[in-house]
Order: structure tokens, then C-alpha cells, then sequence
């Protein structure tokens, strides 16, 4: 293999796992752009580097690359209480790996249609798991109750904010985010969100605010049910 064509593989690793990357980025997750990028590259380059060593290098390598990015993937779940949060994006990082694999064999249109099923995958069906979240959420037992969740903080840390208060409640099926606000008072930010449950959950609203309140540049958390107000 001539330094033309390798570097033609590489540059398609790169390429092809910044596309799902993009994509990750734009949705606010851990692992995003360079992530997704850098994994599909390093497998892109491992793969290459079997096919310079000649013989059975090539299936043992891209063995050792499946398990490797396993311990990759399992770093960024998080697990809080029974809830278990970043396997789509372990799932996600897996992908790109066997994306840059297809890219170093070679495979270069077939990475191609693996990483536009990747992205179509993210893209059609999350709109779809959020109906069927919503749906379950609906057929739920129990007292629907509404919380207020308010943060008080500076400008500069707003979106980030924004970001991790979705993050938290976003992605956890008890709970529904109806609206998310932002207002200018005294040269700080007031954000506002609406969350709607199906059963009351006092403690996991309480564990939110809690890890709210460590971030920097925060002043102020509070949330209440329509009246009745918890602050920390």
C-alpha cells in the first residue's frame, strides 16, 4: 500500500466519523465531535497498520479494536440510582469504530453507508422514542404533579446550564420537560423550567437542584410544586 492510498483511507476515517460526530455534537452529548472523530480515526489507523504487518495481524487487531473501544464506551455511562444514562452514545462510539475499520480496509463506500445509518438512525428514530416515552408516560399510575425549577446564575454559564439541566431531565422517561426559559434580572440570568411527572418525584427533582447548586458562577436553585415551594 502506497502512502497515496493510505492516507486516502485515513482522511475517510477521519471524514466519516466527523459526520457522525457533527451530529452527536449538535445534541448537546458527551462524546461529540472530536470524539467520535478521533475513535473512528485511531480505528481507521489500527486497521492500516494490520494490513502493513501482513498475515493474521489484520483479524486479531480489529478484535482488540471491538473490546478496546468496549472499555472507551463504558466511561461514558453513568448510572444514578436505576437509571442508566450514555449508552446510546457508548452505541454511538462503537459505531464509528467499525466505521473507521470499513475506512482503513479499505471499504471506503460501505463506511459510507454504515456512518448515513448511523445518522439516520439518530435523526428519524429519537423523535420517535420521545413519542413513546410520552406515550408511556401518559399510561403511567398515579398523580400527574407539576414542578417549577428555577436557577439563578450568570450570563456566561447560561447555555451550559441550559445543556445540563436538559441532559438531566431530558433523557429520563419520568419526567416530562414541558418549557425552558431564560429572563435577564440584575445582570443575571434567571432560567425556568416546567417539568411534568406522572407520579410525584420529589426526590429526584431534589437530587437535580443538588448537583446544580456545586456548578460554578450558579447563585441560586430552587424548584416547587404549584405553591409549595423547596429551596436550596
Amino acid at each position: 500500500m502506497g502512502i497515496l492510498e493510505f492516507t486516502i483511507r485515513l482522511v475517510t476515517g477521519m471524514l466519516l466519523g466527523s459526520a457522525i460526530g457533527i451530529e452527536r455534537h449538535w445534541r448537546q452529548k458527551s462524546a461529540g465531535l472530536r470524539t467520535n472523530t478521533l475513535v473512528s480515526l485511531g480505528a481507521t489507523a489500527f486497521i492500516l497498520l494490520s494490513i502493513k504487518i501482513g498475515g493474521d495481524a489484520t483479524g486479531r487487531i480489529a478484535s482488540y479494536i471491538v473490546s478496546g473501544i468496549g472499555f472507551l464506551g463504558a466511561g461514558v455511562i453513568m448510572k444514578d440510582g436505576l437509571n442508566v444514562q450514555g449508552l446510546n452514545t457508548a452505541a454511538t462510539i462503537w459505531c464509528s469504530a467499525a466505521v473507521g475499520a470499513l475506512s482503513g480496509m479499505g471499504l471506503q463506500l460501505e463506511a459510507a453507508v454504515v456512518t448515513a445509518t448511523v445518522m439516520l438512525t439518530h435523526i428519524i428514530l429519537r423523535p420517535i422514542g420521545l413519542q413513546l416515552n410520552r406515550f408511556t408516560f401518559v399510561k403511567s399510575h398515579g398523580d400527574p404533579t407539576d414542578y417549577l425549577f428555577t436557577i439563578k446564575c450568570t450570563a456566561e454559564v447560561e447555555n451550559h446550564i441550559r445543556v445540563l439541566l436538559m441532559q438531566m431531565l431530558g433523557n429520563d422517561e419520568k419526567l416530562l420537560l414541558k418549557s425552558l426559559s431564560s429572563d435577564d434580572v440584575d445582570q443575571n440570568v434567571v432560567i425556568t423550567a416546567v417539568i411534568k411527572t406522572a407520579v410525584p418525584q420529589d426526590s429526584l427533582i431534589e437530587r437535580t437542584a443538588s448537583r446544580l447548586t456545586i456548578e460554578e458562577k450558579v447563585h441560586k436553585v430552587s424548584w416547587e410544586i404549584i405553591g409549595t415551594q423547596s429551596e436550596l
